[in-house]
C-alpha cells in the first residue's frame, strides 16, 4: 500500500511499549482485551447496470456485479485505550465496466474496483475526561458530509490516515480537530490516484443545545501533495434542524486557494431547504450553489460523499473536485416515506449554471435528474432497489444507472 501505512507503524509501536513496561500481567491484560473485543463481519452484493447515450460509443453501457466483504475487530477498553482493525475485500463477480484500474476504457464508470486492503486500523485512548483521541486510519464524517465524508455507497470507502481529536467538555458541544496525512480513497491501491498525501487540517464546532437545530462552524485546511488543485482553505457555517411538523437547513461557506494551488480564485456556496411532514410522508424543497470566481476557480468539495449530493448518477463529480466549470445551482425536490416496512425515497433536481465561462455554454440549463429508491431492513439483512435518470441539456449525456443491493451484517 502506496505510504498508507507510515503513519499505523507509530500507533503499533505506542501499543508494543505501553504493555511491554508491565510484562507477563499487562500481556495478559492485553490478551483479555482482545478475547472481550467484538468482531464484525458483512457482506454487501451488488449490481449495477449503466446506460449511457453515447453515439460515438454504442458498447459503452456497463453491468457490474461485485461483493463487498468485510471483517473486523475493536478490542474492549484497558485503562482508556481502544483498538480497531477492519479489513474489507472487493470482488467482482461480473466485471463489463471500467473500474479505473481494470483497462476497460471503453464502458462506462462503476467506481468499484476489486482490491483487499485495510480500511481502518486505528488506537484511541478516552482516558482524558470528555476526549477521545485516535490515531490511525479512521472513518471521518462530518456534519452532512457535503464537505468530509467516507462515500460510503461505494464498495471502497474513503477513509483518512490521520490524528483526531474528539471533546465534549462545554455543555450540548463537540469539538472536533483532526491532522490528516493521508486520503485513502475510493478508487483502490492499483489506482495513481488511490492515495493522496496531504498535510490537511480540519476544525468543526458543532452545538446542539437549542431545541430548533443543531449549528456547526468550521474551517477545512486541504493541502493535497498529489492533487495541488484540491488544495484550499474553506470556512463555513450550517444550521439545520426540526420544529414539530417543519425541517430546515440552511448553510454558508467562502472558500479561497490555499498552498500548492496554481489557482487564484475566491468563490462561495450555500444551502437553503426546507420541509414539512404529514402522516408519515416529508417534503422537503431546496437550492444548493457551488459558485465560481469566473474562470479563475470553483468551489470545490475533495473530500465530500459526492454521490449523496447532486443527483445519483454522479455526472458532476469533476474529476473528484464536486464541481464543474461555470459552478452549479442545483433546485431540488424531494419525497420520502415508509409503506409496509418499506422506506422510499424519490427526487427530482434541475440544474443550472452558476455563471458562464468557457467551458459553460450560454444556455444556462445544465440538465435535470430524477430518481427513486426502495429499501426494506429486516433484522441484520436489508434490500434495495435504487434507480436515478439524467436527462442532459448542455452538460454531459443522457444516463440511467440502477442498482439492486443486498447486505448482511454479523
Amino acid at each position: 500500500m502506496k505510504k498508507s501505512l507510515s503513519i499505523l507503524l507509530p500507533a503499533s509501536l505506542a501499543v508494543s511499549s505501553m504493555f511491554s513496561s508491565t510484562g507477563v500481567v499487562a500481556a495478559e491484560t492485553l490478551v483479555d482485551a482482545i478475547k472481550n473485543g467484538k468482531v464484525g463481519l458483512d457482506f454487501r452484493l451488488r449490481y449495477e447496470d449503466v446506460d449511457q447515450a453515447v453515439i460515438a460509443a454504442p458498447d459503452r453501457d456497463a453491468t457490474a456485479i461485485t461483493l463487498k466483504t468485510r471483517l473486523n475487530l475493536l478490542t474492549d477498553d484497558y485503562k482508556g485505550f481502544k483498538a480497531f482493525v477492519e479489513f474489507d475485500d472487493t470482488t467482482a463477480l461480473k466485471d463489463d465496466y471500467n473500474s479505473t484500474t481494470n483497462e476497460k476504457v471503453s464502458k462506462s464508470v462503476v467506481i468499484d474496483p476489486e482490491g483487499s486492503e485495510v480500511n481502518q486500523v486505528w488506537l484511541a485512548y478516552s482516558g482524558i475526561p470528555e476526549t477521545t483521541l485516535k490515531w490511525g486510519r479512521q472513518r471521518i464524517l462530518l456534519d452532512n458530509q457535503r464537505f468530509v465524508g467516507g462515500v460510503g455507497f461505494r464498495q471502497n470507502e474513503q477513509t483518512y490516515d490521520a490524528f483526531s481529536v474528539s471533546n465534549t467538555a462545554l455543555p450540548d458541544t463537540t469539538i472536533f480537530v483532526a491532522h490528516i496525512s493521508n486520503v485513502n480513497r475510493i478508487f483502490g491501491e492499483s489506482s495513481p490516484g488511490g492515495d493522496h498525501d496531504n498535510s490537511t487540517h480540519l476544525f468543526n464546532v458543532a452545538y446542539g443545545g437549542w431545541d430548533a437545530g443543531k449549528l456547526s462552524l468550521y474551517v477545512y485546511d486541504i493541502n493535497n501533495d498529489d492533487a495541488a488543485a484540491f488544495s484550499s482553505k474553506t470556512g463555513g457555517m450550517r444550521f439545520a434542524g426540526t420544529t414539530g411538523m417543519f425541517s430546515y437547513a440552511a448553510e454558508y461557506a467562502k472558500q479561497s486557494d490555499a498552498h500548492n494551488n496554481p489557482a487564484s480564485y475566491d468563490a462561495s456556496y450555500y444551502l437553503l431547504e426546507g420541509g414539512v411532514s404529514v402522516e408519515g410522508i416529508s417534503v422537503s424543497l431546496g437550492r444548493e450553489k457551488l459558485g465560481t470566481d469566473g474562470v479563475k476557480g470553483r468551489f470545490i468539495t475533495p473530500l465530500a460523499t459526492l454521490h449523496k449530493f447532486q443527483g445519483w448518477t454522479d455526472q458532476f463529480l469533476g474529476g473528484g473536485s464536486g464541481n464543474i466549470a461555470g459552478g452549479i445551482v442545483d433546485d431540488y425536490l424531494l419525497v420520502k416515506g415508509k409503506f409496509m416496512g418499506v422506506a422510499w425515497l424519490t427526487n427530482y433536481h434541475q440544474f443550472e449554471y452558476d455563471s458562464a465561462t468557457a467551458a459553460a455554454s450560454a444556455k444556462s440549463d445544465i440538465g435535470s435528474e430524477w430518481g427513486v429508491s426502495l429499501t426494506r431492513k429486516f433484522e441484520n439483512y436489508s434490500l434495495s432497489l435504487k434507480y436515478a435518470d439524467y436527462d442532459a441539456d448542455a452538460f454531459s449525456t443522457d444516463t440511467q444507472k440502477l442498482w439492486l443491493t443486498a447486505s448482511a451484517s454479523f
